[in-house]
């Protein structure tokens, strides 16, 4: 729970420092609001005693709001309120780990003109729920999990010029170990796949 309370601390301090950032930029800029969802295809990093089964990847989905700050012609801000399922089935077996997260990326946007955009930034994530699933059994995990993850996004995306609409590709790179087990060291890896309209 401490270390939890570290790693909170600090995803919190990189957000705001971004946000502080470009402050007095961000307060002449254009706003847009949106939303956005899309499929996740998750994975799990699993290292520990005796580990002897991998994680496949599932595919699950995610939903969220954004908003979109311009902060000079090419650079944009976009922080995000995002549902996302994530987890993954144990291999040579029936269980899957299931892991729900409202994650909050801070998202510093490089645009070309023709529409493409690459994306990169923190994301801290607030763990919702965590189960372990099998045909006959459903156990909650939460309290063998931490309540925060922190991970890094790298994406690539196109917005239609004239209707904003828009498509992002991302890559979630789990940093912080999830798990609360001795001696077990669990990370999330997510690609998600995303469609966004702005008002």
């Amino acid at each position: 729970m401490k270390y939890s309370k570290i790693m909170l601390k600090k995803s919190v301090a990189v957000i705001v420092f971004i946000l502080g950032l470009f402050s007095t930029q961000i307060v002449k800029s254009q706003i847009q609001f949106g939303v956005k969802g899309g499929l996740n295809v998750t994975d799990l990093n699993i290292y520990g005693p005796n580990v002897t089964s991998g994680i496949k990847a599932g595919i699950d989905f995610n939903a969220g709001i954004l908003a979109n700050i311009q902060v000079s012609e090419s650079f944009f801000i976009q922080p995000e309120v995002v549902y996302s399922a994530q987890g993954g089935s144990v291999k040579d077996s029936s269980g899957t780990l299931k892991y729900d997260y409202i994650n909050v990326p801070v998202l510093l946007q490089y645009h070309l003109s023709s529409g493409l955009f690459f994306e990169s930034g923190p994301q801290l994530g607030f763990l919702l729920s965590s189960n372990y699933n099998t045909e006959h059994l459903n156990l909650n995990v939460k309290d063998q999990s931490k309540t925060t993850d922190f991970s890094w996004a790298f994406g690539v995306g196109y917005k239609f010029t004239g209707i904003n609409l828009g498509l992002d590709l991302r890559y979630n790179l789990g940093i912080t170990n999830t798990s609360l087990v001795n001696g077990f060291v669990v990370k999330n890896s997510v690609f998600q796949f995303g469609v966004f309209y702005l008002f």
